[in-house]
Order: structure tokens, then C-alpha cells, then sequence
């Protein structure tokens, strides 16, 4: 195998894949790349069995010469060494050339490294995805649905189906919602379908997260293609795959109540500094717990106490308070999440009692919610 290729290409691949690399795999060969190259151009692949992800480097792109082949073939790098290698090589072009015995030879400019490869036949193949469940989202709605929703996914083993956050697709709404028990997120979306296909599947949150990194901020269509047990993500030129978790996932909708006794309108700037302040010497304690509490004309008191380093508190004009008068207590931390979110100037919240939960939504907009439960304080 011998090629030759613009290193800026390289370099964005090299780093797509490398986020589906673990250094904890229990398969030695998944510490590598696959690099793979034909006459299409150049494939480099990177999995942990859990997500593999897959990067595709064209010969020509718009008029552009990115990939000269002089010889097709295969091989496996340790990714470590050779995404440090590519990164800090000196010129613009890389030619990389495997010799005998996976002996592979990377130069550029005045630099040459010789790295040990290992046989590309020994690396697992990627699932084989039949592309009949498919539908597509534009890329800037994917990328804000698993910001506002990733954030609230258990981060504890012992009910793994939390760890990942639920998609759920039916009659051309996309739902996805995430809990840890504590607090929930839900973001919905109209998208377009040309099946009224069903599904409902839980992928891991930490597949969202590193899928979210890979995306750009652009509006072309993500096609999205689900198995029994895998996701796969496309991309102009690039395959994200990730299992998906077993079991069903809990049915949230019990959890969001109907009603409400108490209706808080606020900025989401003022109120979030405000909670940001509160929760200074929260933090401190375990619990991390600051009180909120209506007050007469409209004011909102922002408070937390914490016996050994002292206490805060602070009025915050609402826009309007309807209903009973209330005194509750949360995890500031879970409200910040919750209102960093969220997306408008404006934020309504729901409350129905102390210690029931409540739902924050934006004023105007129903398509995103996220619920916390309080915490008791007495």
C-alpha cells in the first residue's frame, strides 16, 4: 500500500475516528486505526466495539486534489502514535507506505517514522446495516436535540437503560427524552418520513456525546438508520455506528404532570445568574441545594443556606406569579443544566407543591420541557 495525501484531511479524519478509540479495549487491535485504501480514496476506521466510526477521504473533492494513489491496500496503526504523528508532521503533504511485515513508513518533508502496523484482516468487520428503517435530520436540529436532552442521562451502572436517551419516532415527531430519576429532558421535533415506521430506541449517552463533537453547525441532512441492536448515523462522508441499549425504557409521560398551583414567569438570564450566585456556597455542602420563594408583587427570593460557611439570599423580579403561594427546595446544579438548555429569553415554570415535581418550558415554544423533582430540606 502507498499513497499520498493533503495532511489537513488527515487530520479531521484522524480525529473523527479517534473518538470511537478506548485505550481500555479488551480486543488489542481496536487500539488502532484501520486505514484502508482503494481507488476511491482513503477509509480510516475506529471502533470499541460499543461505537465504530468510519471516515471516508475522496481523491477529489470539488476540483481539489486530496488523495494520490500509488498502490491500494490495508493496515492498522496504533492510534496513539500515529494521530500525534499526523498532527505535528511539518509539510502539507503525507506519504505513507506499508513495507514488509506491516512495517509502515509515514514522511513528510524532511520527517520520516517507521511504525509497526498490524494486519487489517485481523480487525473486526463493522456491522452490515440494512438500510430500510432510515429517515433524515437536518444536522443542526440533531445537534441541538442531544444538547438538550444528553446532559440529564444516569452517569450511575446500576439502571443502564437510564444511561442512554430515548428516541422515539411516530407519525413524523422525533421525541427524545433522558432521566436520571432525579430530573428529566424532553426536546421534540416534526421531522419528515416517507414510512410511518414506529420506533423506539435507546442510544447510550455517551455515543450522543461524542456523535455531537463530530457534527458541524451546518443544515445538511443526517440519515439515521436503525436495527434491532445498532444506530448507524450518515453523514456526507462519514458512518457513526452505536449499539443500542437492551431493555425498555421507563414511560415518563406519568412523571409530567397536568396541572399546576403555582405559575412563575422569568428572565432566564436574571433568574440563571441568580441561581449561579445561590448555588456559590451550596456547592460547598453535599446536596448543593438552593430554596426558592414567592413573595408579594411579583417577587421571587433566591436563597441557600450552608451552616458552616454561611448563607445568601436574593430577590428576583418575575414577570408574573400566578396561583399559591410556595416554598421549594432543588439541586441547583439540575437547574442550571435545565435552564442552559433551554432555548428564548423567557422561561415558564409549573409548579404543583413543594414536593412534587416541577416543569421549566420556554414562554412560546412546547416542543422542549425539562422537569426537576424537588429536594426535601426539613
Amino acid at each position: 500500500m502507498k499513497f499520498s495525501i493533503q495532511k489537513d484531511y488527515l487530520v479531521q479524519s484522524v480525529q473523527d475516528v479517534m473518538k470511537a478509540i478506548s485505550s481500555r479495549t479488551t480486543i488489542p487491535i481496536l487500539t488502532g486505526i484501520k486505514i484502508v485504501v482503494s481507488d476511491e480514496g482513503v477509509t480510516l476506521t475506529g471502533s470499541d466495539s460499543d461505537v465504530s466510526i468510519e471516515s471516508f477521504i475522496p481523491k477529489e473533492d470539488e476540483d481539489k486534489h486530496i488523495v494520490e494513489v500509488e498502490k491500494e491496500g490495508s493496515i492498522v496503526l496504533p492510534a496513539r502514535f500515529f494521530s500525534e504523528i499526523v498532527k505535528k508532521l511539518p509539510k502539507e503533504t503525507v506519504e505513507i507506505e506499508v513495507q514488509n511485515n506491516f512495517s509502515t513508513v509515514i514522511r513528510s518533508g524532511k520527517a520520516e517514522f517507521n511504525l509497526n502496523g498490524l494486519d487489517a484482516e485481523e480487525y473486526p468487520q463493522l456491522p452490515q446495516i440494512e438500510e430500510e428503517n432510515m429517515f433524515s435530520v437536518p444536522t443542526d436540529l440533531i445537534k441541538n436535540m442531544i444538547r438538550q436532552t444528553v446532559f440529564a442521562v444516569s452517569t450511575s451502572e446500576t439502571r443502564p437503560i437510564l444511561t442512554g436517551v430515548n428516541w422515539k419516532l411516530e407519525t413524523g415527531e422525533l421525541t427524545c427524552i433522558a432521566t436520571d430519576s432525579h430530573r428529566l429532558a424532553l426536546r421534540k421535533a416534526k421531522i419528515e418520513t416517507t414510512n410511518q415506521e414506529k420506533y423506539s430506541i435507546v442510544i447510550p449517552g455517551k455515543s450522543l456525546n461524542e456523535f455531537s463533537k463530530i457534527l458541524d453547525d451546518s443544515s445538511e441532512l443526517v440519515d439515521i438508520v436503525i436495527t434491532e441492536n445498532q444506530v448507524l448515523f450518515k453523514t456526507k462522508h462519514l458512518l457513526f455506528f452505536s449499539r443500542l441499549l437492551d431493555g425498555n425504557y421507563p414511560d415518563t409521560s406519568r412523571l409530567i404532570p397536568d396541572d399546576s398551583k403555582t405559575d412563575v414567569v422569568l428572565n432566564v438570564k436574571e433568574f440563571l445568574q441568580s441561581i449561579d450566585r445561590a448555588s456559590l456556597l451550596a456547592r460547598e455542602g453535599r446536596n448543593n441545594v438552593v430554596k426558592l420563594s414567592t413573595m408579594p408583587e411579583g417577587i421571587i427570593e433566591i436563597s441557600s443556606n450552608s451552616p458552616e460557611i454561611g448563607k445568601v439570599s436574593e430577590e428576583v423580579q418575575s414577570k408574573s406569579v400566578d396561583g399559591e403561594d410556595l416554598k421549594i427546595s432543588f439541586s441547583a446544579k439540575y437547574m442550571l443544566d435545565a435552564l442552559k438548555a433551554l432555548e428564548g429569553s423567557e422561561i415558564k415554570i409549573n409548579f404543583t407543591g413543594a414536593m412534587r415535581p416541577f416543569v421549566i418550558r420556554t414562554l412560546d415554544d412546547d416542543s422542549m420541557l425539562q422537569l426537576i423533582l424537588p429536594v426535601r430540606t426539613y
